[in-house]
């Protein structure tokens, strides 16, 4: 059963969110891959992993060298040298089975209406789906995640 969590962004942006959602994946053991077909996004994220906690390291790769040794991979690849059992979607680009993964992070901006709208029909189409559990995350007070109806 693979385990799809819509985290749906309101006050804080992709590169603080990310960071902290791929430390706890990390710290549960997962091994994990972020997705994106533009390489300014995971230009941008590696440099987020690299810096969102002065005090904290999370160990990633950028596709290449060394990324089949890393906890985290940052690819726009469909290969994922790491052997994920976690993939985090940032664009929308859903992948067409989700069997490989325990767990999935879908994370869209929610004030953006384009992004809103693709969310819902992976939602409804993911819904019915067998061997995959949709969980809607919202952000709570204090900037936790709580789990919603």
């Amino acid at each position: 059963m693979t385990e799809v969590g819509f985290y749906q962004l309101a006050s804080k942006p992709l590169d603080a969110v990310l960071p902290r959602l791929l430390e706890k994946a990390v710290a549960g053991g997962y091994r994990a891959v972020v997705r994106s077909g533009d390489p300014d996004v995971l230009a941008r994220l590696d440099g987020a992993l690299w810096s969102y906690e002065p005090a904290s390291f999370l160990p990633h790769a950028v596709d290449g060298e060394h990324a089949a040794a890393q906890p985290i991979l940052l690819t726009g690849g469909e290969a994922f040298a790491n052997g994920p059992d976690l993939i985090a979607v940032v664009d929308g680009a859903l992948p067409g089975d989700l069997t490989p993964f325990k767990r999935a992070l879908y994370l869209f901006d929610g004030g953006d209406d384009d992004a809103l709208a693709l969310a819902r029909r992976h939602w409804k189409a993911l819904k019915d789906r067998e061997g995959v559990t949709p969980v809607y995350w919202r952000e709570g007070e204090g900037g936790r995640w709580e789990k919603a109806g």
